[in-house]
């Protein structure tokens, strides 16, 4: 596989979603940046010409300047749509390919991005494969990896028939995001972490991300996934591989992808009793929903972690729509103080000094501590060290993505090993579990979820407002 930069980009499902949201964006992004100067070539099924996919593209990248407040760049836009062309076609049809293998010309190295749904992969691989469209290229598939672990297995073996490993791109845009990559480095580039870092000295950890509004008239894709399968399993898991490894033993992300995956395989699998799903009320009311569908659209669980640094120390996940708050962040739960020499000392399960780690929608990282009240009395409260880190200039996640994919570097794309043992971890209770509670928009999810974290506190609901003084 050569190691030089992609000469063509391929994405499928070029009039999709996706595609309108993120994909668009992140091309005219790459373009301003000199990052894309290579023909971009969209291939869907919508009988759909050129000049309307350039339109779409406008539309697209115009609503995502609004969004951002940001000033929308015609000039740059003219660039990659003077690039930007289309393929019409089935993906059943051999016909597509043969189209797609002249529009390709003289590119020897595409990178092919299928943003299309997970069973449609198989159909288009071996569809590049026959057309000789494959030869020295890359190809980025969209999560969900699978439906479970029989699929996801079957999924990568259909790539592995086709592509080499260092060609085979898994992308989680949740990866691509800063502050996910921010808890790599902020462990292990601060030394003072690695002495507490450890079951010795760590109660539990919590992770929470949490979502203000509900399925946004995709109700048939969500109730086909469920909380679990589409936010857990993936963007969850990865936050805990990246907050539970060893030190890689080299700079490199073929070190950072071999410990992740041991973090996977050490995991306890997980039993009915380990989850508690809730599913808000109105769900079944949205377009797509099957009638009396027990989809979950909130998951809270407890997992364990069978290592030497992690054994006993509980790791509490949940996610949801509909909730409080639209908020990700990290609850790290240290253990008090083994002798009470203060009257006032804290030892009640989850009130203990911790560090905060704020993925979205800012930044941010917080250490509590105990401080003094003034006066002769040897009482105090708990307060945080906060620290706030928005930096202007972010890249977006696909941008970034889509870049090092073109690039031949895997540094923020899941491995096949690490996607198949965190299936095993989750696989039997896909279908094994209790039925999903009823609870109310606007509220933090069943208050069974309180039980399952109650011997180390409860859960920590997220605040907002940073400037909000905390203190107990």
């Amino acid at each position: 596989m050569a190691t030089s930069r992609s000469d063509a980009l391929v994405f499928f499902g070029a009039t999709g979603d996706l595609a309108y949201k993120k994909v668009f964006p992140a091309l005219l992004a790459m373009t301003r940046d000199g990052d894309l100067e290579v023909p971009v070539i969209g291939v869907a099924l919508s009988g759909w010409t050129v000049k309307q996919l350039r339109q779409r593209a406008l539309d697209s990248v115009r609503q995502a300047a609004k969004e951002r407040g940001e000033k929308f760049d015609k000039a740059v836009f003219d660039k990659l749509a003077a690039r930007l062309q289309y393929v019409d076609g089935d993906y059943a049809d051999p016909a597509t390919f043969a189209r797609l293998k002249q529009a390709l010309g003289k590119a020897k190295r595409p990178l092919h991005y299928l943003a299309i749904p997970p069973s449609l992969f198989g159909t288009v691989v071996k569809g590049l494969q026959q057309a000789g469209c494959a030869d020295d290229a890359r190809v980025v598939v969209e999560k969900p990896f699978g439906h479970d672990l029989a699929s996801a297995r079957a999924l990568n073996r259909t790539l592995r028939s086709v592509f080499p490993d260092d060609a085979i791109f898994r992308i989680d845009h949740f990866l691509g995001k800063e502050a996910i990559m921010n808890i790599l480095y902020f462990r292990f580039a601060n030394s003072f972490l690695e002495p507490i870092w450890n079951r010795n000295h760590i109660a539990s950890v919590e992770i929470t991300l949490a979502e203000q509004f509900g399925v946004k008239g995709r109700g048939a894709f969500y109730d086909g996934a469920g909380c679990l399968r589409d936010v857990i399993q993936n963007h969850l898991m990865q936050i805990v591989a990246l907050l539970a490894m060893e030190p890689p033993a080299y700079q490199g992300f073929g070190a950072v992808h071999a410990e992740k995956a041991k973090v996977f395989q050490a995991m306890r699998p997980l039993e009915p009793d380990d989850l508690v799903r809730g599913q808000y009320r109105g769900y079944r009311k949205e377009p797509g929903v099957a009638k009396g569908s027990d989809v979950e659209t909130y998951c809270a669980l407890r997992l364990f972690i069978d290592s030497w640094r992690w054994g006993g120390v509980p790791w509490y996940l949940r996610s949801g729509k509909c909730l409080p708050e639209t908020v990700a962040e990290i609850m790290v739960m240290l253990k008090p103080p083994p002798q009470q020499l203060f009257d006032d000392a804290v030892t009640r399960p989850g009130c203990a000094n911790y560090l905060r780690l704020r993925v979205s929608p800012t930044t941010a990282v917080a250490l509590a501590a105990r401080v003094k009240r003034v006066g002769k009395d040897f009482v105090g409260d708990q307060r945080e060290l906060f620290l706030m880190d928005e930096q202007t200039g972010e890249e977006l996640p696909y941008e970034r993505l889509l870049g090092d994919a073109m690039a031949g570097d895997g540094a923020l794309f899941t491995r096949e090993d690490a996607v198949e043992a965190a299936w095993q971890v989750v696989d039997p209770v896909l279908t094994n579990h209790h039925p999903a509670i009823p609870y109310r928009p606007g509220s933090w999810g069943p208050k069974q979820a309180e039980a399952l974290i109650a011997a180390d506190g409860g859960w920590h609901n997220p605040v907002l407002d940073e400037h909000a003084e905390r203190t107990s």
